[in-house]
Formats: structure tokens, sequence, C-alpha cells
């Protein structure tokens, strides 16, 4: 198993975090840790070089933040992705959120921003994640313009069936979180999706399987269970199947 998107740097683990890098280890094959902040993307480069060929990162800026950024971070943030561009797996999580984000111009520098990391992506040929809540169509939109980059990934995606298909024609990847445990929505959106367009994902601590409690890497596998559980094939196919191509988008 490989949980292709998570935050084990937040603070949310602080205090066991190498006893969930543990339980993890027992049963997955890699983790991508997704950085999303000038500081973030320094925890999970140190968290990746202590758990090498295990944990892997990405350095990326969340939208959210973006849509208040001042250019002085923004450039830090790039000037750091650039200098870092052999030691990470992918760009992101970078994107567009509508859903908390609903002022017309960030919604604009949001979009701005996205496409200077899309840009960073395309010219030095690395895998983007992109989160793109409320906006599927929209980041669909912007970063098909972009030609050399070898793999984009929708992490968590939640957006409609036309929208996918839009995707898979271009061979994009989709990401599905642990939420689909519990979503009838993404349930239904999944079981039309063909397995080879799918990576797995906790998006953890987010996400758990019941409200309030904290999610981590290992439940990935629950991920796993309800795709087999919905596409009526086996547990061990769906698991090899989406590590497969994991491994393959992230060059791990």
């Amino acid at each position: 198993m490989i949980d292709t998107h998570c935050h084990l740097d937040f603070e949310d683990f602080d205090e066991d975090r190498e006893n969930v890098v543990e339980r993890a280890k027992k049963e997955m094959t890699a983790i991508i840790n997704s950085g999303t902040s000038f500081d973030g993307n320094i925890s999970s480069l140190k968290l990746a070089n202590k758990h090498d060929g295990f944990i892997y990162t990405s350095f990326g800026f969340h939208p959210i933040s973006s849509a208040k950024i001042g250019e002085e971070v923004l450039n830090k943030v790039i000037n750091q992705t650039i200098s870092h561009m052999d030691e990470i797996v992918a760009i992101g999580e970078v994107g567009l959120d509508f859903f908390y984000v609903k002022d017309k111009s960030e919604r604009e520098k949001q979009k701005k921003i996205f496409h200077k990391f899309a840009h960073l992506a395309n010219e030095y040929k690395k895998p983007i994640l992109i989160h793109c809540r409320d906006a599927e169509r929209k980041a669909f939109n912007i970063i098909k313009d972009y030609e050399d980059i070898p793999e984009v990934i929708f992490h968590c995606f939640s957006g409609s069936l036309k929208t996918a298909k839009r995707i898979m024609n271009l061979d994009y990847k989709m990401s599905v979180a642990t939420m689909i445990c519990y979503s009838k929505k993404h349930q239904d959106l999944f079981k039309e999706i063909p397995l080879e367009y799918i990576l797995t994902e906790t998006d953890s601590p987010y996400l758990a399987l019941e409200r309030g409690l904290r999610n981590e890497p290992v439940n990935v596998k629950n991920a796993i269970k309800k795709i087999a559980q919905l596409k009526g094939i086996s547990y061990g196919e769906v698991d090899k199947i989406t590590e497969s191509t994991a491994k393959k988008v992230f060059g791990i």
C-alpha cells in the first residue's frame, strides 16, 4: 500500500510521530508527505531524509494560504522548491480552493499562483499534486495547457464524472481518500473510474473514519477495501494496481 498524500509533519503528530511511522512501515510500501508551506516543506524534507526509502516528499503551498500570500513569500517558496528539485518527488499540494475562498480577487490570485507552480512543474518536468476543492473543472482547464508535466494528480478528487472523464482522457490520475468509506458521493464516483487512474491516500491527519479522530497513513487500507468492495474485485488486486501506479507516477 502507498499513501500518496498525507501531512505527517503537522503538529497533530508531534507526540507520537515515530509510532505512526512504525505502524505504517509494518503494512505499507511508501508514504508521500505533502508540503503546504515554506516551513512545512522543510519539515517534510527532514521527515523524508529520516525515513529514506519509505517517506518521500513533495513541496507546495496550500491554495487557501496562497489567496493572501505576498509576492516575497511566494518567491521564497518557489526558490525553495527549485533548490530542492532533485530531492522531491512532486510539486504540491498546489491549486485552487473555492470552498473556503469566496472573494473573487482572492480566487484570481489563487489562479495566478497555481499557474506559477504549474509552470515550474512543466519546466522541471515534475509531477504535480493538485488541490482543487469546488474548482475541479477550473483546475483542469488550467493544467491541461502544460504539456510537459509528466504526471498530474488530482488529490482527494471530488469533482463530477464528466470532469473525471476529461482527466482520464489526458491520462491524469485521481486520488481517493479514506472518506470513500463513508461518502456516498465518492463511492458512486470512484465505482465508475477505472482502477488504473486511481491512487490511494489518507490526507492525514484529516478525513478520519470517525468524526473527531485523527487519521493516519496505515488507514489507507480502509480505502483499498472499499474500492475492492465497490468494484467487486479482490483487496489484493486493488492494492497491487494502485501501488504500481503510484510507483510509476512518483518514480519511487
